[in-house]
């Protein structure tokens, strides 16, 4: 049973203070587990006001389709949350 890892790394510029960042965040985390049905949560830089590191897991008995679907995700936030930067991705499949 394949399952696929995406870490992404992200940017939200003109955050001000973690209440704020955590407000922002916690709608797209939201969104991505409805859309791509995924598990998705806040992974790293919890401290930092203006970046954020989060983990998305999938599991599917199609290696090809967890890796198309983990693939889409990057576009799918950069078309529609524009107020988010992306860093940096990466993808693990096991």
């Amino acid at each position: 049973m394949p399952i696929g890892l995406l870490t992404l790394s992200i940017d939200i510029p003109g955050c001000q203070s973690l209440k704020e960042k955590r407000s922002r965040i916690k709608p797209l985390l939201i969104r991505l587990h409805r859309e791509f049905n995924i598990s998705v949560a806040e992974m790293g830089a919890q401290d930092h006001r203006s970046r954020a590191i989060l983990g998305c897991a999938l599991v599917n008995s199609d290696l090809a389709q967890v890796q198309r679907s983990l693939q889409g995700i990057p576009t799918w936030i950069e078309q529609h949350w524009p107020d988010i930067q992306l860093i940096d991705e990466y993808i693990e499949t096991i």
